[in-house]
């Protein structure tokens, strides 16, 4: 499986973004978005579950991200309200490797890393 993240762009403080992460076949895990921002560690954003069921926010992005998935298209999109210059970053989406909980936020439990999505956030 193959993860290709997209909808990255610039966008005003206040503003939204919709990023998309699209899987090239069905997948029966988690999957995860993180972002990076320069000179900073990789940081958990969201996740959902393989059936849609339960999600799972960061503490930064709680209230403001909305995370989804539909399964008939191999997606999962990232909705970003409220956007604030701290919210810049490289957006990644990855899938939970099977031997990891639910729950979990560790980079380390995610794999297939897909090539992120540059999200500006200007002020």
């Amino acid at each position: 499986v193959q993860l290709q993240a997209s909808g990255g762009g610039l966008v005003r403080a206040g503003g939204s973004l919709r990023v998309s992460c699209a899987a090239s076949g069905r997948t029966f895990r988690a999957t995860g978005w993180f972002r990076q921002a320069p000179g900073k560690e990789r940081e958990f954003v969201a996740a959902v579950h393989w059936n849609g069921g339960r999600t799972d926010y960061g503490d930064s992005v709680k209230g403001r991200f909305t995370i989804s998935r539909d399964s008939a298209k191999n997606t999962v999109d990232l909705q970003m309200n409220s956007l604030e210059p701290e919210d810049t970053a490289v957006y990644y989406c990855a899938l939970k490797r099977p031997d990891a909980i639910w729950g979990t936020r560790f980079s380390t439990d995610f794999g297939f890393w897909g090539r992120g999505t540059l999200v500006t956030v200007s002020s």
